[in-house]
């Protein structure tokens, strides 16, 4: 899946080295061509040349020109795991499934707009060029021709990027604080998407992006478009089983019978009415000291207006009085409790058919 396969061709001279199609385009290049004469100019001397060959290709045709005399060369096939292809898959992965989170974060926006600003930098100073040159200018055509020169440039600069690390890393740090410096301001000028379509569109290129890495990381095709096609499957599975999640719940409370609700127990029903009576009073409490309550029309029509002044302040609503009656008459031993005990012992009393029966009350003895 990661093996990649390269010709390499080492001479001990400088020789420049072509990759064409089949054997016509090898003939083709023998001939005079002056598109073939201005190639030659751009293609670059080595003495050693790596060529890409895909793993499904039958053949590969290639050119050694040989530009001094006494050149010795030797063509050898390359062929090891390449660990920079897992890491482009595994980057398409996280672009694809990490896209919407990506195109609204910040340190995405600002890392992104950095890194293409210091990549792209020649790209974006002919575009905005040809943004201001009027259209009808010859120095347009300029300009157009300039995006494949600055392509040129940037493979180039790639290619040879350790040697310039190495001798001219002066001018590459200098390059990296100036023009990062630039992007970086520029991102901060418009700041991050705001407009959802806007977002919308940013992970969508991404999500496709990452298609593209992880195609491109897999050498073996049908391997790569298994794994796009399960990426997308997983990526969208959610909606398909949120819909059938949605249904089953419905189906389950149609056709299921309503549960009876639990009942109280006494203890819960004691506890439910004392708060339930406490947070009564203090709602009532708030709304008469609120400005909305008309306190003299309340005050003209109560019997007691120092009782009803002491409970907004904060005061108990019932008087010790009342307290006491309610424990005499609702207390065990109290009048309620034993009407509730007597009204049992009459439900329980015995009945039967042809047999004589009683009942016991609280004030007499009867017999039936």
């Amino acid at each position: 899946m990661w093996t990649r396969m390269q010709i390499r061709v080492v001479s001990n001279k400088m020789i420049r080295v072509t990759q064409v199609e089949n054997e016509e385009k090898l003939k083709e290049l023998e001939e005079f061509n002056l598109w073939n004469l201005v190639f030659s100019f751009f293609k670059e001397k080595l003495n050693d040349t790596y060529i890409p060959v895909d793993l499904y290709s039958e053949k590969t045709c290639l050119k050694v020109e040989l530009l001094e005399s006494n050149t010795t060369y030797s063509v050898v096939l390359c062929r090891w795991f390449d660990p920079k292809l897992c890491l482009v898959s595994f980057l398409g992965l996280v672009l694809f499934f990490c896209g919407d989170l990506l195109s609204r974060s910040q340190l995405f926006h600002y890392s992104a707009g950095i890194s293409i600003g210091m990549l792209a930098s020649l790209l974006i100073l002919i575009y905005v060029m040809a943004k201001v040159m009027p259209k009808k200018s010859p120095i347009y055509f300029i300009l157009v021709g300039g995006w494949s020169f600055s392509l040129y440039l940037i493979q180039l600069a790639f290619r040879n990027l350790r040697e310039i690390c190495k001798w001219y890393w002066q001018y590459l740090l200098g390059y990296v604080l100036l023009v990062g410096f630039g992007s970086f301001a520029v991102c901060y000028r418009y700041g991050p998407l705001e407009n959802e379509r806007n977002i919308s569109l940013l992970t969508w290129s991404l999500q496709l992006l990452g298609l593209l890495l992880m195609y491109s990381g897999i050498q073996i095709r049908p391997i790569a478009l298994a794994l796009i096609a399960v990426a997308v499957c997983t990526k969208n599975l959610e909606y398909p089983v949120q819909w059938l999640c949605a249904t089953y719940r419905k189906v389950q409370e149609a056709t299921a019978k309503p549960s009876p609700p639990r009942l109280l127990t006494e203890e819960e029903y004691r506890l439910q009415g004392e708060l339930e009576t406490r947070r009564a009073l203090e709602e009532l409490r708030g709304y008469c000291s609120s400005p909305e309550f008309s306190a003299w029309t309340v005050v003209s029509r109560i019997q007691s207006p120092k009782r009803f002044a002491d409970f907004v302040g904060g005061a108990s609503h019932l008087t010790p009085n009342e307290v006491s009656v309610h424990e005499q008459e609702y207390s065990l031993g109290g009048s309620f409790v034993e009407d509730q005990l007597f009204e049992e012992d009459e439900d329980d009393s015995f009945e039967g058919e042809g047999r004589p029966g009683f009942s016991v009350s609280r004030n007499h003895l009867g017999f039936e």
